[in-house]
């Protein structure tokens, strides 16, 4: 009874419908797998037991920085659109710099869509701490830049936040202790011209001389014109091509030529307007002018560095 009990149950394993006796191996179908295997269906077992949470596979496995839905959720508060703080977060080194960042430049004025260009150009914002930012802002506040006037500044110069403290002091001390500008004047001026700021303070104050001493104009005049708008190869070709020409007097110790052009008007016509109704000249001969100035100034300063080569070679033997 028994073997045939046994021997029926080892016929059912082998054709695949019932299972093998306790104890015996039961013999799998054709392909090798054991019945269980053969019956197992698509996707079954661990692999299919394991719930998974709603848009998991590849994309829930790339990595996202910590914290940065919420951080985005507070830059989308503080008035920056949906891809703008996607573009801040992407810029940040670090979680939290952005943020931080932003908060500083939004109290000073600018649009969310500012600060951000402001922050794409100039990505080493985002490694300032925020005091400094904040520090460097009250420094230009107490120069005189504020509002409309430091916003600008600002988007043209993002630099000014981020260049050495010594530098802007010694810029502001020039204009106001050697170039004697009243504190209005000075206000003026960096409003007008904030890259003075980030000059260095010799070739600064070779650009006040020139227009003082050579020129014979006053601070206030100075000022009015945005001298320091004007690159100084600029001023000077223009202020010897008329002197040339006999349309500007040299000062005589120091005394302004009431006659001579204003300097307003020698600076801020464009070139075509300047040779035509100040200079009476054509744009050739003002390119013919300025070419031989350039040799003339390549000669003299050759000429000086062979006599300070020679000076040199005379205290030597001596």
């Amino acid at each position: 009874m028994a073997g045939r009990l046994l021997r029926g149950a080892g016929r059912a394993a082998a054709a695949g419908w019932a299972p093998a006796p306790r104890g015996l191996p039961g013999p799998g179908p054709r392909g090798g797998c054991g019945a269980a295997a053969g019956l197992r269906a698509p996707g079954s077992g661990e692999e299919a037991a394991r719930p998974r949470a709603p848009g998991s596979g590849e994309e829930a496995a790339r990595p996202r920085a910590p914290g940065s839905g919420e951080e985005a959720a507070r830059l989308r508060a503080m008035g920056f659109g949906e891809e703008q703080a996607r573009r801040l977060l992407a810029l940040q080194p670090e979680p939290g710099r952005g943020e931080a960042a932003a908060a500083e430049l939004l109290l000073l004025g600018l649009s969310a869509g500012a600060a951000l260009a402001l922050l794409e150009r100039s990505p080493a914002l985002l490694r300032m701490p925020a005091a400094r930012l904040r520090e460097r802002a009250g420094e230009l506040r107490r120069l005189g830049l504020d509002g409309a006037p430091l916003q600008r500044a600002l988007g043209r110069l993002p630099q000014l936040l981020t260049a050495p403290r010594r530098r802007l002091a010694a810029a502001e001390r020039l204009l106001r202790e050697r170039c004697l500008f009243t504190a209005e004047q000075l206000r003026e001026v960096l409003a007008t011209c904030p890259a003075v700021l980030l000059e260095e303070p010799r070739c600064l104050h070779l650009h006040f001389q020139y227009a003082y001493f050579r020129m014979g104009v006053r601070q206030k005049e100075m000022v009015k014109a945005r001298l320091f708008q004007v690159p100084f190869g600029e001023l000077r070709n223009r202020h010897i091509f008329l002197e040339r020409r006999g349309l500007y007097q040299t000062p005589y110790k120091g005394q302004t030529q009431s006659s001579n052009p204003k300097l307003k008007d020698v600076l801020r016509l464009p070139e075509k307007d300047f040779l035509a109704s100040m200079a009476c000249a054509s744009p050739e001969e003002y390119e013919v002018f300025k070419k031989l100035l350039a040799r003339e100034e390549e000669e003299e300063e050759k000429e000086e560095q062979e006599s300070d080569s020679d000076e040199d070679s005379d205290g030597e033997g001596s």
